[in-house]
């Protein structure tokens, strides 16, 4: 507790008392920032942002650009053929080329700051400035994060998790919004995904392929019997930030900003009606049935198609409906009475959870190091005449960042729900 009092005290003895040209030419004294502490705050940002750039640890990392404009380049080595020519005794052969495709991105910049006052300096008990670098750092990280999990979740090499039918049979599935709390991350699908990426030879990043995964997920994987946690391992050393364990040669990454995509809008929208269906029967329904009819709304003739119902707990895919009835494909509800309701988004799977799957070499990003993210810290009276009083100063950060696939074929997306989490899981 001591030493960390005295570092708090101390940090101030860092500043320098410089003269600085204000707008009108003439100098004033402010207390500009000494190297030693520039190089502190410096470092306390990066590492509080770095600590979230959970996407960014298995991009091929490029340095920012500097008097090159806006665009920076990655490289893509082609692999080659293979060499089934007999060699001729005494001839050198011909010999090849490496073949390099260049591709780039355009970078944009990113930033924040926080302005405090003279008054809170002065009666605040911590370092003001230090604790904002720290909150800005976290930002940062998780700012840049952002940048590049968009660029990864956008590639086109996308499995969808199967869903299972009332006889616990696998149905593939094709789009999202047929997921449903069934289509979970199993052993069986990530085996699938590694033999996606073995089929193209993707490389594996130290052994293994690697996944970012969202900590819903993870609660499902994670109680599988093959899972190893990475405390577990043979050799727990080097693991990478957010690292969780392993399973079937793939090693996850747990971070809660993998992407959480909403719900399809696929329930009706019985908020411009305000009605509840109901069951429109006076005998009701026993058994397995094919269609019911509905009373209470206002429902438009097919606009129910492809969406789910709910009876009595019972989920059922509606295939069509007229403004009085509801058809779908035989479901038992049980014992049905009349005036029912009827719940049409009850079944829905709810959020889709985006987990990415990645080989060596499917990205690039920029460093954050060497100008990529920067702190700036304006003490008071750095403003000159537009602080006149010397009542403001700021710390901000400031950022060039993009993010690039590379090898589409070497990052796979799944998309997955989770039967105890989707419901309640926001879009992120």
């Amino acid at each position: 507790m001591l030493k960390y009092l005295l570092l708090t005290l101390n940090l101030q003895l860092f500043a320098n008392h410089v003269n600085v040209t204000t707008d009108d030419g003439t100098a004033a004294p402010y207390n500009d920032l000494s190297p030693e502490m520039k190089t502190f705050y410096d470092m306390t940002l990066i590492d509080e942002a770095q600590a979230n750039l959970v996407h960014d640890q298995f991009g091929q990392k490029r340095p920012i650009p500097k008097g090159g404009g806006k665009t920076i380049e990655f490289r893509k080595f082609a692999p080659l053929n293979k060499a089934l020519t007999p060699l001729t005794e005494g001839v050198t052969p011909d010999g090849n080329n490496l073949t390099v495709t260049a591709m780039t991105a355009t970078v944009a910049q990113y930033g924040d700051y926080i302005t405090q006052s003279d008054v809170l300096e002065l009666t605040a008990l911590d370092n003001t400035i230090l604790e904002a670098t720290k909150l800005l750092g976290r930002q940062a990280g998780l700012t840049l994060d952002t940048v590049t999990r968009n660029v990864l979740q956008s590639g086109t090499n996308v499995s969808f998790a199967p869903k299972k039918d009332a006889s616990n049979n696998e149905v593939p599935v094709t789009m999202r919004s047929d997921l449903d709390s069934t289509s979970v991350l199993t052993v069986d699908l990530i085996n699938q995904i590694v033999a996606k990426l073995r089929a193209v030879n993707a490389p594996t990043i130290n052994g293994d392929y690697v996944a970012i995964i969202h900590p819903y997920v993870a609660y499902d994987i994670m109680r599988d019997p093959e899972w190893i946690d990475s405390h577990k391992y043979e050799v727990p050393d080097n693991l990478y930030e957010g690292e969780i364990g392993k399973i079937g040669g793939v090693r996850f990454v747990q971070s809660t900003e993998a992407k959480i995509y909403a719900a399809e809008g696929s329930e009706y929208d019985l908020a411009s009606d305000s009605h509840t269906l109901l069951i429109n029967n006076a005998s009701g329904y026993t058994g397995a049935i094919t269609s019911v009819a509905f009373d209470g709304g206002t429902v438009a003739a097919g606009a129910l198609v492809g969406k789910y119902i709910s009876i009595n707990g019972v989920c059922a895919l509606v295939t069509a409906n007229t403004a009085t009835t509801i058809t779908f494909a035989s479901t038992d509800f049980g014992q049905i009475a009349d005036n029912t309701v009827i719940n049409p988004a009850e079944c829905l799977g709810g959020a889709v959870f985006g987990s990415l799957f990645l080989a060596d070499g499917a990205y690039g990003i920029t460093e954050i190091t060497g100008g990529g993210l920067q702190t700036i810290v304006k003490q008071k009276g750095s403003a000159g005449t537009a602080d006149p009083l010397d009542q403001r100063s700021s710390v901000g950060w400031k950022a060039i960042k993009t993010a690039k696939i590379l090898i589409g074929d070497y990052l796979v997306r799944v998309e997955s729900c989770s039967p105890r989490f989707s419901k309640s899981a926001q879009a992120n």
